[in-house]
Formats: structure tokens, sequence, C-alpha cells
């Protein structure tokens, strides 16, 4: 993909130009403008160089991202070169508070500085580019004027780039090739991550998913993704370039089996999503930032207060033939001898159970407390996937009647699966399934689907989605079981950090079969503890674990005791350690409970000593940790005066400490 910026300015001249004309404002075709956070720590410098706008950012004045390309290329106009930046710009200070049960912080106070550049091109009004810069986080997007006559526009391209200092490395996962792999379900977010590599490729040739993790040479990281995607506008990724540049990209053709246009369209005046860079001297802002929600607003208003709960599934441990009356009705009992809320049948219960069926397991289920959650395959002309029920969701009629019947028989939400891409009909597909749900007072969870931006705050009975290599390939294969600890380092640091992520895990059987027989399927390389430990990690208000009614007499009580107390929702989190790849260790709070979970992926045990200032000095834990033979077990310890804690975690070993 081209971008048409480049066809005016080498990339090294970029560099070159910035610095010459920075101190050299006296001269006629250079404007240059600036945005600071308010703690004056964070800035944005918007330069204007012969008509093409760059941005750079830095951070305590070292330079994070060298000048960057911005703008926009459409059918009726190009805005990314031939621009005049207008002197006047306008300056609003964001100061609010709001709150959010279902994200890694319950109330988030977000303040920031917002300025407005407006461009003009051939003297007429062409568009805004607009900043926000909060102590950590810098967001832009474009709004985009009528041209003419033209109440309408075709965004063919966006110049917006993302331009890293030299010896910077990655964390990226590359997009997959469009309706490929099985039953050509993909692009589903789910290719594994390449780590510490070098800037300058473009995975498989198609680009990266969002989100995106830098790390510069000099220190300090970068996550780069974006917000507020709607039915306005598709989804977008980044496209590698050599020497440090990466651009925004738009969906592939092939998308959605070639249906629809992979170019958004907008109505004018009309607005871009939200792009988002975090930057931090560590991985704290990266972990604790709330920007993908902080630059939204709610879309609509709940019908009803929903409510988040701990449930469990068969199907991730018995698989399709799981998909029966009695183990439906075993596995309600088994979430009620939990004390969860919730069951989650899988794919194929319309013909393997039937509707009659389906509405007595539901009537039983609220009896004993549990609510159920069914599954459906998005379907439409974008995948091959056989399971059903399929030919509903997709359809606005058929699935507005289907969801009445589902409020009839009291189903608590669904699990959608299978969507065909990131083209705009497919955000709007997304949008419209969730405004309907909503009617009927059900909540979503969506699978084989592409990244949340900004859903839990823009949709209030938006739970979940998957966007991640989740627990089922631990079914499926060993490989997948040898880097779970390695994998699931990786998703501390970049998918969960700005969206829920339903991963479906935390399983107790050490093998992945559905009676716990040794040697029968994969085997389970991590712990127990490490099951509690990503319990969690794994940020989601609704978690369908993969336990089993086995779990309750042939694991640790222990374990069985924190999985029955564990929350699913959260007041705060804290980075403690860690680096992708390796090792994560994290706190998050729940009204007033600390949970501080490490896990270890390396071959060499982790034995370091962790500051808890959160937690007050002599205040007892329980501690939840692995010898180096991965046996767990339960002590519990008072927490010194300096509050310092020394924990030691094996490869695919875990800590968990509660105050």
């Amino acid at each position: 993909m081209t971008i048409s910026v480049l066809n005016h300015l080498k990339l090294a001249n970029f560099r070159f130009f910035f610095y010459l004309f920075l101190f050299s404002f006296f001269v006629a075709n250079v404007q240059a403008q600036q945005v600071v956070s308010p703690d004056g720590k964070l800035t944005v410098n918007l330069v204007v160089n012969n008509g093409t706008p760059t941005y750079s950012v830095s951070y305590k004045g070292k330079l994070f991202l060298e000048p960057s390309p911005i703008g926009l290329k459409t059918n009726v106009g190009d805005f990314s070169t031939g621009l005049e930046l207008k002197d006047k710009q306008i300056q609003n200070k964001i100061d609010e508070i709001y709150q959010l049960p279902n994200i890694k912080k319950s109330e988030v106070h977000y303040v920031a500085n917002e300025a407005v550049f407006s461009f003009s091109k051939d003297s007429k009004v062409a568009i805004d580019v607009i900043f926000r810069v909060s102590n950590n986080d810098v967001a832009f997007k474009y709004k985009v004027y009528p041209q003419k006559q033209a109440l309408a526009a075709v965004v063919k391209e966006e110049a917006s780039g993302f331009l890293f200092p030299a010896g910077t490395t990655t964390f990226l996962s590359a997009q997959s090739k469009a309706m490929a792999g099985w039953s050509r379900t993909m692009p589903s977010y789910e290719i594994p991550y390449t780590v510490d590599a070098a800037v300058g490729k473009n995975g498989n040739g198609d680009g990266y998913t969002f989100p995106c993790l830098f790390k510069l040479k000099s220190g300090g990281w970068i996550l780069v993704s974006e917000t507020g995607v709607d039915s306005q506008y598709c989804a977008s990724k980044l496209i590698g370039h050599e020497n440090g540049l990466y651009t925004i990209g738009f969906p592939m053709e092939g998308e959605n089996n070639g249906n629809g246009s992979s170019a958004p369209g907008i109505a004018l005046p009309g607005e871009t999503p939200w792009r988002t860079i975090t930057i931090g001297e560590t991985l704290e802002p990266i972990v604790t930032t709330t920007v993908p929600f902080d630059l939204v607003k709610p879309r609509y208003e709940a019908s009803q207060k929903y409510q988040y709960t701990k449930g469990t599934w068969s199907w991730i441990i018995g698989m399709d033939k799981s998909m029966n009356y009695d183990e439906q009705l075993r596995y309600i009992n088994f979430s009620a001898d939990l004390g969860y809320q919730t069951l989650l049948v899988d794919a194929l219960w319309d013909t393997q159970i039937g509707r009659d069926k389906i509405a007595t397991l539901s009537k039983y289920a609220a009896s004993k407390g549990v609510g159920l959650y069914l599954w459906y395959n998005s379907n439409g002309n974008w995948n091959d996937a056989p399971q059903s029920p399929r030919g509903i969701m997709n359809n606005t009629i058929a699935r507005r009647k289907e969801m009445a019947w589902m409020k009839s028989i009291g189903i608590k939400g669904i699990k959608v699966d299978f969507f065909g891409g990131d083209k705009q009909e497919t955000m709007k597909l997304y949008e419209d399934i969730l405004y309907d749900a909503n009617d009927y007072g059900i909540l979503v969870i969506f699978h084989g689907t592409t990244l949340p931006r900004g859903w839990e705050r823009m949709y209030p009975n938006y739970v979940s989605s998957e966007a991640v290599l989740a627990s089922e390939n631990l079914f499926f294969g060993q490989k997948s079981c040898d880097l779970e600890a390695f994998s699931a380092t990786l998703h501390t640091f970049i998918r969960n950090t700005v969206g829920s992520m339903d991963f479906g895990g935390s399983a107790l059987n050490k093998f992945y079969n559905d009676k716990n027989i040794p040697n029968k399927g994969s085997k389970r390389m991590t712990s127990d503890v490490y099951a509690l430990a990503t319990a969690v990690l794994f940020q989601s208000s609704v978690q369908h674990f993969a336990l089993a009614p086995n779990n309750l007499t042939d694991a640790p009580l222990w374990a069985i005791d924190f999985m029955k107390a564990v929350p699913t929702t959260w007041d705060e989190v804290k980075f403690i350690d860690g680096y992708p790849g390796k090792y994560a260790i994290l706190a998050r709070r729940h009204e007033n409970k600390w949970y501080v979970a490490g896990i270890n992926a390396q071959k060499e045990t982790v034995k370091i000593k962790v500051k808890l200032s959160m937690i007050a000095a002599g205040a007892e834990l329980k501690q939840y940790a692995d010898d180096a033979q991965l046996n767990g077990n339960l002590t519990t310890t008072k927490l010194k005066k300096n509050q310092e804690i020394e924990v030691t975690i094996p490869c695919n070993g875990a800590v968990v400490l509660v105050n």
C-alpha cells in the first residue's frame, strides 16, 4: 500500500526537514504548533512543511515518535498535501469523571489537553486534525468538511503514520490472509506474536492487527491502537514499511468473501475513529491506560442493569459431543455448586439438544440461580463453518425474532462467532447485533472476531471479544500447551491492555479430555496456581472458565475455593513487573481486596522482590505458590514494614497473593 505523502518526500527526508525547519520557523512555508500534556511531560509537535503536515511525540524531552505523516486521501479531495494550517487553533481542556464497571478501572478521571488544528486547501475549508494529549496518551482523529456539492466521501487512504526511532523492536501479531484458515473463517486476530523483532517488516504481507507494542532501543514503550470504531467506519491495522514507518491500513478486498468495500465511506461533515498512542518509560502506562474508553461515549442507554458473572462451559473440555441435554444439565449443577451464575451452551445446541429442551434447561438453570448463554454462527456469506445455528444473527428480522424467543425463556447472553473481517459493513453488523440484543436485555460476547475498540463504553451490553489465540487451541494441539505461559505473558501486555479478552481458560484438568484421563489429548504444562493467576491477569467482566465437574474431587481444594471467590470485575490495576514473552506480574483490586498475580514463561526461575505499596504493612496475605516441580500450595504470610515480598516463580508456574 502506498501513501501519497511519500510521493513528495522520501522517508529519510522527513527527519532532515523536521530538524532543519524546527529551528528555522522564519521560513514562510513552514508552520509549527504544539500540544502538551497536563503534567507537561508529553509533547506533540505539529509541523507543516510546504503544505505537508507531520507530527512527532516526545516524553520528558526524549523523542518517542519521529516526524510522522498525517492526513487523508478521499474521493473528494487529497487532504495529505497542499494544506495550509490556520493560525488560530481551538484549545480545550478535558476533565471528565466516568464510571464503567466492566473495564480495568471502575472509576476513571480523564484529564487531557485538546487542540483542533484546522486546515484549508485551495483557500477552502478541508479538514480538522484533532489531538488529545493526556499524561501518557496521545490520540488524534480527522474531521472532513463538505467539498463543493459533496456531502459524502470515500476515504481511499490514510496517510496517518508512526515513525519509530532506529533500533526499535516490535511485539506484533500479523494480519492473516482473508478467507483463509479453517472453513475460511479468517481474519480472526489469532496469529501468534513475534517478539522483540526488528522494524521494517509487514507481517505476512498484509500488516499487523491492533494493538501493536514497540520498545525503543534507548528505553521506553509505545502501544499503538485505535478506538471509537462503529458502523460509520471500518476497523484498521498497521502496514509496515522500511526504516521504522508504520501507516494505517484498511481491510483487504477479499475479506467478507469479497463483498463490501474495503474503503470506508463517511457523510460530510464526518469524523474518523481515534488513533491512539500510549507512551511509557516502563510498561506501567501500557497496562493501566484507559484511553480506549476515555475517547468514546455510550451509543445508547442500557435497557436494564446488566449482571457480570462467572460461569462454566462443557465444550472446552468435551467439545461437540458434550452438546447434549444430560451434559448441559450436569454443567448447570456444576456452575451452581461453584456459586457461578451462568453456563455457556456452545455450538450445535439447536440440533443436538433442540429448542424445546433448551427452554427446559433454562427454566431448570434459573431454579439453581444460573442463566444460559447461547452460541450462534454470525453466518451470512463470509464463512464455511458448518456449526449451527446459522442464518440468524446476520439478518435483522430473524435476529430480533430469535432474541424475543431468548428473552421469553430467560436467556442471559449470546456468543456470536466467525465474523468475516474488518470492513465497514461488518462493523455495522456488530453494532446491529448489540443494539438489538439490548432491546431484549441480552449481553453479547464475540468470537472469531476483531479487536474491541472502546466497545465496553460505547455499547452497554457488550461483554468481551476473543480476538486472540484462545483456550480451544490448548485442546487442539500440544504446541499451544507448550507455549501457554509464553503467550499469556504477551496477552497481559498487549491484547488485554486495550479491551476485554474472552480467553475461556483457567483449566484445572491436567489433560484436555472430559474425564481428565492421563495421556489422552493434549497435556497442560502449566501449574494449578498458574490457572488461578490467569483468572486475575486476563480481564473480562464475564468469565466462562475451562473448569470441569471432576475438578470438585481431583483438583486441590484451595484451587477450587479460589476459583469460587475470584471476581470478574475490577476497580483498579497496577503493573508490578514483567517483560512480554518472559514473565508478568500485575495487581488488580476488587473493592478493598488486592489480587497480585505473576506467571513465568522462562526456563529460569524468577526470584524477585516486589513492592506492594498499595497494601498496608503487616497485612496478612494468602500466598498461592509453586515449588520447582509445579506442586502448588497455600500458605499465609505477613507483609513486611517495607511492604516488599520476595516471590519465586518457576517456569510454567505462578504466584498469587491476596490480602
